[in-house]
Parts: C-alpha cells; sequence; structure tokens
C-alpha cells in the first residue's frame, strides 16, 4: 500500500479535541494545534498525525511518498457550506439602493430580490451558467476552499430549476477531485410573480420538480427559504416530507428576518442544518442546541443588508453547533471569500480561535452531512487546506490577505 507523508509543517491545527466533542463547546486545547508536524496519509484516510520527530519507524521502513511541508501551515480541509453561485446579471444596484435607505422587501416589492436574478437566470443558457459556475467555483477554491455546496433557486420555472440542479451535477464532474461539490435543490427560494400563492408554486413545480430530480439521484441535498412572504410552515412540511420519500438530506433557510420558529420547524426533522437565523430566539437556540442540527451563520449577509448579526455567542454556550458559510449570492452577500469573513465575524460574535476555524472545517462539513473530514485524525478522509504562513494566527491576522496554496 502506497501513502504519502507530509513533513515539517510549522504548525498543524488537527481539531481532534472539536471533533471529539462534536463540535461543540470548544476550549483552545481543542485546536490540537502540533508544531513541526507530520501527516501520514493514503488516497483514503489518515493514518497517523503528529510531531515530525515522533513519525513512527514503521512507515519509514514502507515505500512512500515524502515531500517537505517547510514554512506552511495545515488545517483541515475548509468547507464553504451555503453558497448560490449559479445565477446570471448582477444586483450592483440594489446594494446602492440599500445604502440610500432601501429595505431588502422594499427592493423586492420594487421588482428587485431574487426575481431580479431569475430574470438574470433564464436569459443564460446552460453552456454560459455552467462557465461562470465554473469560473466563480475556482475563485472559491482559490481562498483554500476544497467543499462547496451550491444552490439552485435563480431559474424559479420547472424547465430552468431542472437545468440548473443539472448544471450543478456538471459542475461536480467538471471540478473533481479537485473541488468537492455539494448538489442543493432550493426551487423553494421564492414565489414567481405568475402564481397566485407558495402553496400553488409548490404544487406545480417544486414538489414535481423534486421527484423526477429524486428519481434520477442528482441531488444531495434539498433547501427552502422559510420566511414571511416567502414559504410558509406547510410548505416546508410538505417539501420536507417529499424530500424523505427520496432520501435526501434537509436544510432549511430559518429566522432571517424573523422569528418564524423556523430553526424549531428545522430540529423536528432532523435537518443538517438551519441557516442565517439572525432573528433566532432562545427557543430556537434551544431546539438547537438539543438536536443534530448544525446552525451555519452567514455573517457576511448581515453585514451586507445592515442587520443585526445572529446571536452566535448565545448558540456557543449553549452547545449548539455552529459553523460560519459565506451565503455567497448576488443580492444579499457579493462576497466569496469565506476565511475573511469569518475572520472578520469571529470578534463580532466573539468567538474563540477554535470556534472560528471549526466553523468553516468540521461543522460545516457536517451542516452538509460529511461526517468522514473535518479534522486531521486518523480513519477521517484526508482532506487539507495549506497556508504559506509563518503560523495559524497570521491567516486570520491579515483580513483579505490570501495565504491559501492549491
Amino acid at each position: 500500500m502506497s501513502f504519502k507523508i507530509f513533513r515539517n509543517f510549522s504548525e498543524v491545527a488537527t481539531l481532534a479535541g472539536a471533533h471529539h466533542k462534536d463540535g461543540r463547546r470548544l476550549n483552545h486545547d481543542d485546536l490540537g494545534l502540533i508544531k513541526n508536524a507530520a501527516i501520514i496519509f493514503d488516497s483514503e484516510k489518515i493514518l497517523w498525525v503528529g510531531e515530525d520527530k515522533n513519525i513512527p519507524v514503521d512507515f519509514l521502513e514502507k515505500d512512500f511518498i515524502e515531500i517537505d511541508m517547510s514554512g506552511k501551515v495545515c488545517v483541515p480541509e475548509v468547507v464553504d457550506s451555503h453558497t448560490h453561485l449559479v445565477f446570471g446579471g448582477d444586483r450592483a444596484h440594489e446594494y446602492a439602493m440599500r445604502m440610500n435607505g432601501a429595505s431588502y422587501e422594499e427592493i423586492a416589492a420594487s421588482g428587485g430580490g431574487i426575481l431580479n436574478s431569475m430574470q438574470g437566470t433564464q436569459a443564460l443558457t446552460r453552456s454560459d451558467l455552467l462557465r461562470l459556475a465554473t469560473a466563480r467555483a475556482k475563485a472559491i477554491k482559490a481562498y483554500g476552499v476544497g467543499t462547496i455546496e451550491v444552490k439552485s433557486g435563480y431559474g424559479l420555472t420547472f424547465e430552468k430549476e431542472y437545468e440548473i440542479s443539472h448544471i450543478i451535477h456538471d459542475l461536480k464532474n467538471v471540478l473533481r477531485p479537485d473541488i468537492q461539490i455539494i448538489n442543493t435543490f432550493m426551487a423553494a427560494h421564492a414565489v414567481p410573480k405568475k402564481f397566485s400563492s407558495s402553496y400553488e408554486y409548490m404544487k406545480d413545480v417544486v414538489l414535481p420538480l423534486l421527484d423526477k430530480l429524486g428519481e434520477e439521484k442528482i441531488l444531495d441535498c434539498v433547501d427552502i427559504f422559510h420566511e414571511q412572504n416567502y414559504f410558509s410552515d406547510e410548505d416546508v412540511i410538505a417539501l420536507f416530507e417529499r424530500a424523505q420519500r427520496h432520501n435526501i438530506p434537509l436544510k432549511m433557510h430559518a429566522d432571517e428576518f424573523n422569528d418564524n420558529k423556523g430553526a424549531i420547524l428545522a430540529t423536528k426533522f432532523d435537518a443538517l442544518s438551519a441557516d442565517h437565523l439572525l432573528a433566532t430566539t432562545q427557543d430556537g437556540l434551544w431546539a438547537l442546541a438539543n438536536s443534530k442540527t448544525v446552525a451555519t451563520l452567514l455573517p457576511g449577509t448581515g453585514l451586507f443588508l445592515g442587520k443585526p448579526q445572529a446571536n452566535a455567542r448565545a448558540m456557543l454556550d449553549a452547545g449548539v453547533k455552529v459553523a460560519i458559510a459565506s451565503d455567497f449570492n448576488p443580492g444579499s452577500c457579493h462576497c466569496d471569500n469565506l476565511i475573511m469573513i469569518a475572520s472578520i465575524a469571529a470578534p463580532l460574535y466573539k468567538m474563540n480561535q477554535v470556534e472560528l476555524w471549526c466553523a468553516i472545517t468540521l461543522n460545516a462539513a457536517n451542516a452538509l452531512g460529511l461526517r468522514s473530514q473535518g479534522a486531521i485524525v486518523e480513519g477521517l478522509k484526508p482532506r487539507f487546506t495549506f497556508f504559506q504562513a509563518p503560523s495559524l494566527d497570521h491567516v486570520t491576522y491579515s483580513w483579505g490577505k490570501n495565504h491559501a496554496i492549491n
């Protein structure tokens, strides 16, 4: 059996303690920082990690490939667990409107918002959308992100949403193995104006399309925007029950503008994650803390929209599994740099260092159902992110500077 030895890292953050504690209630020791470190792995799993001087002799007596990693830092692979990167057009004018005082809801009511991106997306061909999505995914990869969740949701017709789900499937094949793509079905993103209600849109488009794609077995997750004037409890239940028939894991946009008890509803269905959570109150927080559902926070969206941030510190203290994702999209967070977003968010959230790194590695992977990655411990998949930096501290210290090695 052939294997590789990466030697002489300046530092490796294993997150072994965080992995042992399921990403909850973390302290500094859970970072698992090893200086002058080495990692031994084959194509399937990590075989050993520790100080370079302590590499077991048994490994050194076998055939292996040795790579010197001097001056480099390693963490578990960084995961962006919430993006909307298949779209056409842009909404730069809406950002200017927002700076001039218009709210998200007011912009949507004037014909902007998701329905604006629907028009831009409808105007492009499948090949155009795939080309743009590929370029965006590669740009995200350049920051050290190795796994990217990609949602549909800007087609909003049966035909275009079907096409976008297949574009994401194509993207998965085009970018493998350099980037791992997770294909999330989110036709329930907004209700097109031709429909009189969310119920009608769900009945005529979303549920029949989910059945068709479910039979084709190309989807990894389903998602829905649970919010006033978007999709109701009844819509969520209908979607989730249909997804469960196809054995497709569940995710949910919850409590972004109002406390709609979305976090509680997500936990009742054992959703992989409830995302946004800007308005979640105490009962939702406790529901998350007593569930397997990851709270995926999107600080870039709050900053982009000028909204208050989620109460991350209360979630962390209660034992909620907290992830951070970019929410890269054309309207409410046109920023693809997850590590910069997380670095800026950490002091706002009052996160310690291991909580920050866990939020974009281990817990972000768990938010996608990827339980076999997210820490550098024996037996997990060898998925890593490397930085050219004197220490891990430097990676989050210089906001916006890209230390990643690809």
